[in-house]
């Protein structure tokens, strides 16, 4: 398994976000090469400001982990995390960030501006992509036919 194979299974959960008109983002969240943890947005669906992919993958491999350290952990997620996303990340100990497009409006991982270069307690690496090309395209597509 590679970067790409983990970043088009972020693809497939962002694709399933628009059946219920979230914005198309997904994350998962890979640990020895294992899945272990996947999340889309759901705002729209569970009526909860809340709700994010990340935040979502992020429940689900502490559950699998039974612990809140994600340790060892690379979190893939086809949007540029916002920022209650990079908090989360930090307080998770989440150790790689690989995220496909940029988000101009929200981003933190540069874009707006970088939290993960404050003196918080913790710093993941922070890459851009794989898929950015195929990640803009499904959020363009999204925001395309809401025009």
């Amino acid at each position: 398994m590679n970067h790409e194979y983990f970043m088009a299974e972020a693809l497939r959960l962002a694709r399933e976000a628009v059946a219920d008109g979230d914005v198309p983002v997904g994350c998962v969240i890979v640990r020895d090469g294992e899945i272990i943890g996947r999340g889309r947005n759901r705002r729209e669906a569970d009526s909860d400001a809340t709700a994010h992919a990340e935040v979502e993958a992020i429940r689900e491999a502490c559950a699998r982990l039974d612990s809140w350290r994600l340790h060892g952990c690379t979190l893939y997620v086809t949007l540029e995390p916002c920022p209650m996303c990079a908090g989360a990340i930090i307080n998770a100990r989440i150790e790689e960030i690989r995220y496909g497009a940029k988000d101009d409006k929200a981003g933190c991982c540069g874009s707006v501006l970088n939290l993960f270069e404050e003196s918080f307690n913790h710093r993941p690496r922070i890459y851009q992509g794989p898929l950015k090309t195929a990640c803009e395209a499904v959020l363009q597509a999204f925001f395309q036919s809401l025009r």
